[in-house]
């Protein structure tokens, strides 16, 4: 059961973090930077967004009731903000929109350290990330599945650091044809992530009521 979580875990923040599609994008932001530059800036957008997440991940929950936002009404924003970026990524409008605004950083030169914008917000510790994270966690209740929830995100974020710090090897290995392949295919599994969640969501409200 544990291992069927960790397995959901880490597909759904594959798809939403998306590491391969993040590597292209780092690869231009830092083309003009030293190899030393580039690592450190690679570390700190992990650490900083790996913090953004478990933060989230941890008191998500009580900011939900704090606002008094019931976990359904939740679950079902999540899901129809989930099924719009898999849209998005199966008709490469994400892709696009992560380009502009790499272009748009580029092009401010006073900008040279990108690791906190727009590396761990909000390409990495995105909205997508953060709905996964808040509603993944709380339909887990228990020690043992939240750690298993976080263990998967930790998992899918060491990724995302090797991604980056090997981005030009990668671009040259994929090239960009490939990375549209896996990208439109990565959008069809979050459309049907995102649909179960709003599934869930209406259905526990209907039950409930």
């Amino acid at each position: 059961m544990l291992y069927e979580l960790f397995l959901s875990t880490f597909i759904t923040f594959f798809v939403v973090i998306d590491p391969i599609g993040c590597a292209p994008i780092y690869a231009g932001l830092t083309s003009g930077a030293s190899a030393t530059a580039r690592r450190s800036m690679a570390i700190r957008a992990v650490v900083v967004s790996t913090i953004i997440i478990f933060v989230f991940a941890l008191f998500g929950e009580q900011l939900l009731h704090a606002l008094s936002i019931s976990l359904n009404a939740f679950r079902i924003a999540g899901g129809i903000m989930l099924f719009l970026i898999a849209l998005e990524m199966v008709f490469e409008k994400r892709t696009q929109r992560r380009e502009d605004r790499a272009q748009m950083v580029m092009e401010s030169p006073e900008i040279e350290d990108v690791s906190v914008f727009p590396m761990a917000m909000p390409m990495i510790a995105g909205p997508g990330s953060i709905a996964s994270v808040m509603l993944l966690m709380a339909e887990n209740q228990g020690i043992e599945r939240s750690l298993t929830i976080l263990a998967a995100v930790g998992v899918i974020l060491l990724l995302t650091l090797a991604a980056l710090l090997a981005a030009g090897p990668i671009m040259r290995l994929l090239g960009t044809r490939i990375e549209a392949v896996i990208t439109r295919l990565l959008g069809v599994l979050l459309s049907a992530f995102a649909i179960q969640f709003v599934i869930d969501g209406v259905r526990a409200s209907f039950i409930g009521a």
